[in-house]
């Protein structure tokens, strides 16, 4: 949907109980991302919260923003988009 919706490159992982918080985590400790949404439902028991965690962790270690709701998302995104339209 973001790619639909903006001009921006969004790259879709593997779903998180398939191992996509670790896949986005190695990515986010590699310096090859600059922004991760992961949607989750706090409300839920996940059998990988230990890996949601960690890739929380690991976005506030590297100073990555992170949005886990749909309002987070939309307000880093909006601001992405806002900068690249400066730039241009």
């Amino acid at each position: 949907m973001i790619n639909e919706k903006t001009n921006l490159e969004a790259k879709e992982m593997m779903s998180g109980p398939r191992g996509g918080d670790l896949q986005i985590g190695g990515l986010v400790a590699s310096e090859e991302i600059n922004l991760v949404i992961f949607l989750r439902d706090p409300l839920a028991k996940q059998p990988h919260d230990l890996d949601i965690a960690a890739l929380m962790k690991a976005c506030d270690v590297h100073d990555i923003p992170l949005a886990t709701n749909l309002s987070s998302a939309e307000i880093l995104l909006r601001g992405i988009i806002e900068q690249s339209e400066k730039k241009k």
